[in-house]
């Protein structure tokens, strides 16, 4: 693959991330994951990917303080720890393609949970389901890039209002990339970082500014509901994707 087909890709993909992310409060990480550990490997695709969301969501986290629930930040981001270390041994342990097979396979399972878990589940209450949010959404960020799905799921199970639900995400997100991030690079190394391309990291911090400005000019007039129908859309696709490349690889090998 080109440079330029390479930039333009990501731009795309971080762009339109982002946007959905300022609209709905998570996206970045549904739409960019999958996407990006087929262009860039497994490895180096949610490396990039927990980098950028971090970046995101610290900028986002500013413009939506005010809403943020820190009870419920302090419950569900501490104990992220706990998931991140299994995952980033996860990581270290598996090929490539089986990799694939892994994100695939877990991003389906949580946008299943995501979409499906409000009928399926019985409602829940106190810290316990907040603190196992956190481990899961920790280990679901380290091994795929998405903490959303896991976070969600106990959002609606505990009915948590979504305004403050969205922005409450944003510093857990933050939280979650950093420890994916610093999981992984003590584990595995900085080779990850290292085999990156700088297009990456240029194009990726450009279309995230475009895509939060891009979203907070239309964030009136897109409902929440839609934005998150979108990425949680785009998400299922690219879950398959990956999925469906893992497995020809393994087939093929």
């Amino acid at each position: 693959m080109s440079v330029a087909a390479l930039g333009l890709i990501v731009f795309c993909t971080v762009c339109l991330g982002s946007f959905l992310q300022r609209t709905s409060g998570m996206g970045l990480g549904l739409v960019a994951s999958s996407v990006l550990s087929i262009v860039l490997g497994p490895v180096s695709g949610v490396v990039v990917v927990n980098l950028l969301a971090a970046v995101n969501a610290a900028f986002i986290t500013i413009t939506v303080w005010s809403r943020i629930d820190l009870r419920k930040f302090a419950l569900i981001g501490s104990p992220m720890i706990l998931g991140a270390l299994p995952g980033a041994l996860m990581v270290q342990q598996f090929s490539t393609a089986v990799l694939q097979i892994i994100i695939g396979t877990a991003l389906l399972l949580a946008l299943a949970l995501a979409i499906f878990g409000a009928r399926l589940l019985p409602k829940l209450s106190g810290a316990l389901p907040a603190i196992g949010a956190g481990m899961a959404g920790g280990f679901m960020n380290t091994i795929a890039g998405v903490a959303g799905p896991a976070i969600t799921v106990y959002a609606q199970l505990s009915c948590w209002d979504h305004s403050r639900f969205a922005a409450t995400l944003q510093p857990i997100f933050v939280v979650a990339g950093i420890l994916s991030l610093t999981t992984k690079i003590a584990i595995i190394g900085m080779e990850p970082v290292q085999q990156t391309h700088p297009v990456v990291g240029i194009a990726g911090l450009v279309a995230m500014g475009t895509g939060i400005w891009i979203g907070t000019k239309a964030e009136q007039r897109i409902s929440r509901e839609k934005a998150r129908t979108v990425a949680l859309s785009i998400a299922v696709l690219g879950g398959a994707s990956a999925l469906t490349r893992g497995l020809l690889a393994v087939l093929g090998s």
